[in-house]
């Protein structure tokens, strides 16, 4: 059943209070900028991509407590939301190939429908709203805002990217400023820009005030 205002009401529902930056509002701007994006590419399914960006993160590692999988949790949301099996495999292959985590080892292949969405989440990571998300994010885990101490990591797997416990900003490093080069779509690339530079700004305001230079 193609009707975006019952999948927006469903995931309203689920993902409202959490903490770690990937609540409903975050899944708002998603489904948004998925929307800007794939207005701008040609012969793009909407419906595949809003509803993607729209259950995307119901399932996602970071916010799932319970006992079931990612896929199966997809899986149970479109069963009940009325999807087609046809477009209910298709948001899944989006959603469980399009994270950072799961391409660190190994890229994954993904529709245009799939690079759409995916470039619209990355983007979240960046500019002022990817700052506030990094520390909201990095506080939940009890993370150290800073230590000069503990350098950078460039990750090689998946595991290894989950399971590090360092500060956040690291994270700026390990994650944040490779995300201009692994978008998509022009579009995508040139919101990107702005705000990667934002984010540099920031850094050197940081900086000197950590060192009492400021």
């Amino acid at each position: 059943m193609k009707d975006a205002k019952r999948i927006i009401n469903y995931v309203k529902e689920k993902m409202n209070g959490e903490s770690t930056g990937h609540d409903w509002f975050h899944v708002e701007r998603v489904y948004k900028t998925a929307t800007r994006i794939a207005k701008s590419e040609k012969n793009v399914d909407l419906f595949i991509v809003q509803t993607a960006a729209l259950l995307h993160d119901l399932g996602d590692w970071k916010v799932n407590n319970s006992d079931k999988t990612e896929e199966e949790i997809i899986i149970a949301a479109c069963r009940e939301l009325r999807i087609s099996k046809d477009d209910t495999l298709k948001v899944i292959q989006i959603i469980i190939n399009m994270s950072f985590s799961k391409n660190v080892d190994s890229k994954k292949k993904l529709s245009l429908e799939g690079k759409i969405v995916q470039d619209a989440d990355r983007l979240e990571a960046l500019g002022a709203i990817g700052i506030a998300r990094a520390f909201a994010y990095g506080g939940k885990k009890n993370r150290q805002i800073y230590n000069p101490n503990i350098k950078p990591i460039n990750f090689k797997t998946t595991e290894e990217y989950r399971n590090t416990e360092g500060h956040t900003i690291n994270h700026f490093y390990e994650k944040l400023f490779k995300l201009r080069k692994m978008l998509n779509t022009k579009t995508a690339k040139q919101i990107a820009l702005k705000r990667e530079k934002f984010m540099k700004t920031f850094l050197k305001e940081f900086y000197a005030e950590w060192d009492g230079k400021a």
